[in-house]
């Protein structure tokens, strides 16, 4: 038998690190934060834990528009404290994964300052993407690309003798311009930056844009200009998910396994891949290539039976099918919090809330890994009250719009207390976090979280226990059930069952007998509505 791969079945916590835990008073969340936040994470039982980007960066995006990509800013600590961060994850036996951005960098990277100062045709523009705009006097953008953040996709430049001169590409935003991985100077200094990493001990990347990085290399217009405006969807298919992405996987995980061959720890890398099917997805996940690919149907799926249950046969399918193991996701720094999206307003907020429990136990039953996105497991709600004034996503700054912002799920978390801070930053009482929290947060503190064994936290820590007791729970395959409509019911290995009911009403439960867990009191032979439960059959 082969040994076992822990990322195969692991799971994950995300930490945003800005929002985790603040250590100097300034409202800013940080690494010695997250550090004294370990044994916390340890007690709910996580194998590891993902970190936001702390590199230096000037903010634009929130460490995604990166200056330095080996060093710490200082807002979040050192490279001293890294250490110490990471040291003391693995005496918890907690690995450690960063968040790598190699599809842009900030505008303020040295070597795009250089590019600026230097002429068209340069080595040094090179790296990037820079062209001659269109039109008689090259005043128009050289093609009809749009950002994601909204807007265009091009910024023009003045050059060094003070005219207008070419254009840059940016698929987020100007502050964040595109590297140009055609460009083998570019290759070789993110080997530099893999190696300076995993030379100070970390476990893995977690690989921002993984899609990305390759761009159509005459840089056409898209097929579809009006679909390319819409924000935050990769539907340009010249920018996106080109087939010369893949050597530099297969590269990557070589680098991987040259040091898991020196002293036999495995090292992951898990990407971020949005692409239009599960089929395109598995080509992330060959044996050869990332380890893992965060698959988000299931966080993109609507509360209903029969969407759960294709998108969880697509990826059983397409993608465990390469030998790799579907990695679930339902929350993350991007995205709406479950409580609310899964929330009807007519209903009351209970209605989401046990529908958001409900999904965590049934994406913690699945075969494959889990990436848990912090505060997920205190079952906070998005904050969609925010100030305009306070809201810092480039998104909002761009469009002008709050639709899609991100602030609302980047609030700083709750740990104890009555009132903002709730134990997030250790200053004085003037000290203010980043985001403001709103006063019910009160009720998701972890420290009331922990004290209540009916919490959200509980069950997420219970589902975990269980999980490793549970070896089936990690590997293999899953058997549907049959139900009745608005049911979803699967059994794992030879005893195992979950089922949810997606409906309001009760249902009869598929097995006799007390179920092992459930998200919401579940008597014996019923499954109560926004429901679900583990059995194991014949108890």
């Amino acid at each position: 038998m082969n040994r076992h791969h822990w990322w195969r079945d692991a799971v994950i916590y995300q930490v945003y690190v800005r929002s985790f835990l603040d250590s100097t008073g300034d409202g800013i969340g940080d690494l010695a934060g997250v550090r004294a936040g370990l044994p916390y994470l340890r007690k709910l039982g996580v194998d590891g834990i993902w970190l936001s980007p702390f590199y230096p960066s000037p903010q634009h995006d929130h460490g995604y528009d990166v200056a330095d990509y080996r060093d710490v800013d200082p807002v979040y600590g050192d490279l001293d404290e890294f250490d110490r961060l990471v040291a003391s994850a693995h005496r918890l036996g907690i690995r450690v994964l960063l968040d790598i951005v190699p599809n842009h960098c900030s505008s303020e990277h040295p070597w795009f300052r250089e590019a600026l100062a230097a002429a068209p045709g340069s080595p040094e523009r090179a790296r990037f993407h820079f062209a001659d705009g269109r039109g008689p006097d090259g005043g128009e953008p050289p093609n009809n690309w749009h950002a994601m953040f909204g807007g265009p996709a091009w910024t023009r430049v003045t050059e060094a003798d003070g005219r207008p001169g070419q254009w840059y590409l940016h698929m987020f935003t100007p502050e964040q311009p595109d590297w140009n991985w055609r460009n083998p100077e570019v290759a070789g200094e993110f080997d530099r930056v893999l190696r300076f990493w995993l030379d100070r001990g970390v476990d893995g990347f977690r690989i921002d844009v993984a899609a990305g990085l390759f761009k159509h290399p005459g840089l056409p217009d898209s097929p579809d200009p009006e679909a390319d405006a819409r924000t935050r969807d990769s539907v340009n298919p010249l920018a996106w998910n080109q087939p010369e992405v893949h050597d530099v996987w297969r590269h990557w995980r070589a680098v991987c396994e040259e040091y898991t061959a020196r002293d036999g720890r495995e090292r992951l890398l898990v990407g971020e891949v949005s692409v239009p099917s599960a089929r395109e997805h598995a080509k992330y996940v060959r044996p050869d290539e990332l380890h893992q690919a965060f698959f988000f149907d299931l966080l993109g799926a609507p509360w209903d039976a029969d969407a759960f249950r294709k998108v969880i046969s697509e990826a059983m399918q397409d993608i465990a099918g390469t030998g790799s193991t579907v990695t679930w996701v339902l929350n993350n720094h991007d995205q709406v919090r479950t409580v609310t999206r899964y929330g009807e307003p007519a209903e009351g907020s209970g209605l989401g809330a046990a529908r958001a429990r409900a999904a965590a136990l049934l994406m913690l039953a699945l075969p494959g890994a889990a990436y848990i996105y912090q505060g997920e497991e205190l079952g906070l709600p998005e904050v969609v009250d925010l100030p305009d004034d306070v809201l810092t996503d480039p998104i909002f700054r761009r469009t002008g719009s709050r639709a899609r912002i991100r602030d609302g799920c980047r609030v700083p978390l709750p740990w104890s207390g009555q009132a903002s801070p709730f134990g997030f930053t250790s200053g004085d009482e003037g000290a203010k976090p980043w985001l403001p929290q709103p006063d019910y947060f009160a009720e998701y503190a972890t420290h009331r979280a922990l004290a209540d064994t009916r919490s959200s936290w509980h069950l997420y820590r219970d589902g975990l226990q269980l999980r490793s007791a549970l070896h089936q729970l990690g590997e293999g395959t899953l058997r549907w059930l049959d139900t009745q409509p608005g049911v979803l019911a699967f059994a794992r290995g030879d005893d195992l069952v979950c089922a949810v009911n997606f409906g309001t009403a009760p249902v009869p439960a598929p097995v006799p007998g007390t179920p092992l867990l459930a998200s919401g009191p579940c008597p014996p032979g019923e499954l109560p509505g926004s429901t679900a439960a583990w059995w194991i059959d014949g108890s």
